[in-house]
């Protein structure tokens, strides 16, 4: 419609939009009146907002909705979400879809700390994916004023630490714009403790952190007006040369997340959303000069990344259309021109689900691989980005194994009870198998015996994960 319809329509302003354009704010009962305006006035429910569910780490999904680009070329669609404009048929706030949950089953398997910490400490995954995300860097084509990286799932920052050293290698000479999401303060404290000596051997590094939802994290932006308003933006400027110096600053950072990197448990779903959204920046003082156009401020960063990560951000068995929707697809729109997608996750056909299978025979976890996940993306996004290219890639490249760690001598003879139970850990981590499940094997110890009879018939433990690639065009 006419700007000045919309205007008069929406709140009895005509001259609403012009001003906005000329760079007048709104109160935020103003924008809660536009938004309510494009829901009702949206004529198949498109305009509806979704608050998305965010997931612990890394190592789980983050059921997402992706937040449209704001008006004007299709580069500006790439940069900025526009806070009325939402995926069709989105749930409502705080709905999960997967019918496991709907029957009560709220139980997330990965929000299990001490499976998930067993798990990575343990078995290589973190420095296999790490090297697979680091041969991507040759085909990036960063612009000024930085190469850009944002991972969707930061964790315990294992996979970001080691992709910040490759990037010194291949651009050591570049400024480095480094965006992580993470709603665990956990992980975000083992993430930070990893940062001092990246600052010391890249400094003109701009280390960004933030518990926002997918549709908003790329851009450091917030949908929601009234989370908008609790919106805690903090900026450290760290000083000194010494990577000493950086850890003290850094650890010194420890009350604040404490205090405002909170989550609460979504009553509907059980599964943790934030309190209120946090950005963290850090960068050397000595660098702010230089970093000035790298360093992102409240409402005008854009996202436009060299390259994004997603390394198992979503629930195995949800459909691969709830994935491609809430998760793959809000990311894709955040790449740069030349950008480069990694995603992730879980493949089988190896040990791990024959453990898995010798419990429970009928177990199919992995419901959907990168074929059937581009596919949904591309129905999604095809039409109005026309730009990007999916790639599945064969077996042989995109199909890469890790291992479980074990001495050379632990299997030759008798299976220690570690042995066993970190793999069954493993095993029943990596095939998402709930709580609920593991009660009655666990009692009767049959899966002591399928562990130790699979770990001697293959000589360890080992699993299969598979990684596509969705890129845009070079400009």
């Amino acid at each position: 419609m006419a700007e000045s319809t919309f205007g008069r329509l929406a709140v009895n302003d005509g001259k609403l939009v012009a001003r906005l354009r000329d760079g007048k704010s709104v109160t935020l009962h103003t924008l809660e009146r536009l938004q309510q305006f494009m829901r009702s006035a949206s004529p198949d429910g498109a305009g509806e907002e979704s608050e998305a569910m965010p997931g612990p780490d890394d190592s789980v999904e983050h059921l997402e909705t992706a937040a449209a680009a704001g008006p004007g070329a299709a580069s500006a669609a790439r940069t900025a979400p526009d806070a009325g404009a939402a995926s069709a048929g989105a749930p409502p706030p705080d709905a999960d879809p997967d019918p496991e949950t709907q029957e009560g089953k709220n139980f997330r398997f990965f929000d299990n700390r001490q499976k998930y910490l067993m798990f990575v400490n343990t078995c290589s995954e973190k420095w296999v994916v790490a090297n697979r995300v680091a041969m991507e860097l040759a085909h990036i084509h960063p612009s000024p004023p930085a190469v850009r990286v944002f991972d969707a799932g930061l964790g315990d920052g294992t996979v970001l630490t080691r992709l910040m050293r490759a990037m010194h290698n291949r651009f050591p000479t570049m400024p480095h714009y480094i965006s992580g999401k993470e709603i665990s303060l956990e992980d975000i404290r083992l993430a930070l403790e990893k940062m001092p000596d990246r600052f010391n051997e890249h400094p003109a590094s701009v280390l960004v952190f933030t518990n926002m939802y997918y549709s908003e994290a790329p851009w450091l932006r917030v949908r929601s007006p009234a989370a908008a308003a609790s919106l805690v933006w903090h900026e450290v400027a760290l000083e000194g040369s010494s990577s000493f110096d950086f850890e003290e600053q850094i650890t010194a950072l420890q009350p604040f997340l404490a205090e405002h990197w909170q989550a609460k448990t979504s009553a509907k779903t059980g599964n943790p959303i934030y309190e209120r959204p946090v950005v963290l920046v850090i960068y050397r003082r000595d660098h702010k000069f230089l970093l000035d156009s790298v360093i992102p401020k409240p409402g005008t960063t854009h996202a436009d990344f060299d390259m994004i990560i997603a390394s198992q951000p979503y629930r195995l068995r949800v459909p691969a259309e709830f994935k491609a929707s809430k998760v793959v697809a809000p990311l894709a729109r955040a790449l740069g021109p030349g950008g480069r997608l990694v995603g992730i996750h879980s493949h089988g056909n190896d040990p791990g689900l024959e453990i898995v299978q010798k419990v429970w025979p009928d177990e199919q976890p992995y419901r959907n691989d990168r074929h059937d996940i581009l596919k949904a993306v591309k129905d999604i996004l095809g039409s109005t980005n026309r730009d990007l290219k999916y790639n599945a890639y064969s077996d042989a490249r995109s199909v890469f194994r890790y291992d479980m760690h074990t001495l050379p001598n632990e299997l030759a003879g008798a299976i220690g009870t570690s042995t066993l139970f970190a793999a069954w850990n493993a095993a029943i981590y990596v095939a998402q198998i709930e709580d609920e499940r593991l009660s009655g094997v666990v009692k009767d110890g049959r899966y002591i015996d399928a562990t130790a009879e699979v770990l001697r018939k293959h000589g360890g433990l080992w699993f299969n994960d598979e990684t596509y690639v969705i890129s845009r065009r070079q400009a």
